[in-house]
Order: structure tokens, then sequence, then C-alpha cells
């Protein structure tokens, strides 16, 4: 598990995350939701150790995230962050070999060549194996930063608004396979997300921000409830239930 203790951080005075403590479960989806600049994607960052918070400490199985060495981290966590910057005349699977650095340091071996094929199969990319990123479209983009990242084979995937940039069919498919990456392969992802419907129907546990505060955390169906929500959002929100049993939040022009 990932423990968070008395994180606080404050850009140009102004603080972005305050006092933040709770626990983040191994092997289940956790929904990070809240209002923009409510503290999501600065969470995600300190996580990642994309950002040094100037106080508190975040441990990763009980080891602090600051005593990791980065190749060390590498194994542990991969980040897909919300901007990213890479050279559009990268191959996807040269891309999504980026993510088995940490393993081969630049030499690929026989078995990085096995999880390259396995991650662009996983994200439905082997037919674009050898396109270059500016002949991709946004969504198509996405799901190989996705890959490299799976490629990366680390315990934790940590996501930053991955479904910006994909179509209904494609985000749909993207939250299965990352619940499919948790039920059979004991992956633990953190996602930013800001539909609730993927949220209510995708996550096991969910924390919800604002203002760079915690407003609530806890398994999804026990605390993500129509009052918490509409109090979070500061939008009238009702939970109904689909002929699949479904949750599903539904708010009103």
């Amino acid at each position: 598990m990932i423990q968070i203790d008395t994180l606080s951080h404050h850009i140009a005075g102004t603080p972005v995350l305050s006092d933040i403590s709770l626990t983040l479960p191994q092997g289940k989806i956790t929904a990070l939701i809240g209002p923009n600049g409510a503290g999501k994607s600065t969470l995600l960052n300190a996580i990642g150790r994309q950002l040094e918070p100037q106080q508190g400490n975040i441990t990763i199985s009980g080891q602090n995230l600051r005593r990791f060495a980065p190749r060390d981290l590498a194994f542990q966590i991969a980040v897909v962050a919300q901007h990213l910057n890479v050279g559009s005349r990268i191959r996807v699977a040269d891309l999504v070999g980026y993510g088995r650095w940490p393993h081969a340091q630049g030499r690929l071996r026989a078995e990085d060549r096995v999880m390259i094929d396995r991650a662009l199969i996983q994200f439905d990319l082997q037919n674009l194996r050898h396109r270059f990123l500016d002949e991709l479209s946004g969504g198509q983009r996405q799901r190989a930063f996705i890959a490299m990242a799976y490629a990366q084979d680390t315990n934790w995937l940590l996501l930053d608004e991955p479904l910006n940039n994909l179509d209904l069919k494609h985000a749909r498919s993207l939250m299965a396979k990352l619940r499919e990456l948790v039920d059979t392969q004991g992956k633990s992802v953190v996602i930013v997300l800001h539909d609730l419907n993927y949220t209510l129907s995708w996550a096991d546990h969910v924390v919800a921000m604002r203002d760079g505060q915690l407003a609530f955390a806890g398994p999804t169906l026990d605390v993500a409830t129509a009052d918490a929500l509409s109090d979070l959002y500061q939008t009238d929100i009702n939970i109904a239930q689909t002929d699949r049993g479904t949750p599903l939040a539904l708010y009103h022009r």
C-alpha cells in the first residue's frame, strides 16, 4: 500500500495541498476526483515523485519514497502525466520500449521485446507498432503512452486524466483493461478522473479533493454518496441504478 502522512505543498505562497493523510490500497483502482484546481494532479505527481512536497511523507510498502534510488522507484511506480513532451517522430513500438529502460538500460533483451509485444497487444496497438506518433489520433497516442507505462512492469500505475482525447468506446475499453490488470495481474492503479460515472462503475476506492484538502476517501460505494458528491461539486447530484445494478450519477442542467 501507499501511505500518505500530513502532506502539504504550496506554490508562490498559495497552498495546493493541505495536510493530506490517507492510505491507497494495493491491488485496487483508486480514483482521484474533485473540481478543477482541487489538487488531484499535484497529489498524483507527489506520489510519483514528480514533485517534492514541502511537508509530510509518502511511503510505499513501508519505505519512504525519498529513500528510493530513481531506478529502484521505477521498478515500483510508472507514471503517465497529463502533458507529455516526446518527439513526434518516434514509432509506437519504440515509445513503448522506453518503458523497459529501468530493466534493460538501453540494451533491449529478448524478455524486454516480449514485454513490449505484450503491452502493444494489451492496449490494441499491435497494428500501429510501426506508425509515428504524429500519425496517430490523440486517443491512439494516449494508449501508446499507457502501454509504455505498462511495459515498465511496475506494481503501481499512476494515470493523470488518461481518458482525455478518448471517445466513448475507447474510454470504456481503457477502463476495462485497467480493471483486467488489477483483477488478473494484481496491479494497483491510481487514476485522476473527471467523469463520475467512470468512477462509480470502475473504481474500488475513491479519494475526493477540494481546494487542496481531502474531502473524503474510502470504498467507492460507501463514500461516494449523492450528498457527498453534491457537496464536493456544489451541484445537485442524484445516484440511480442501471438495469445491471451499476450506480449512475445524474445531474440536471
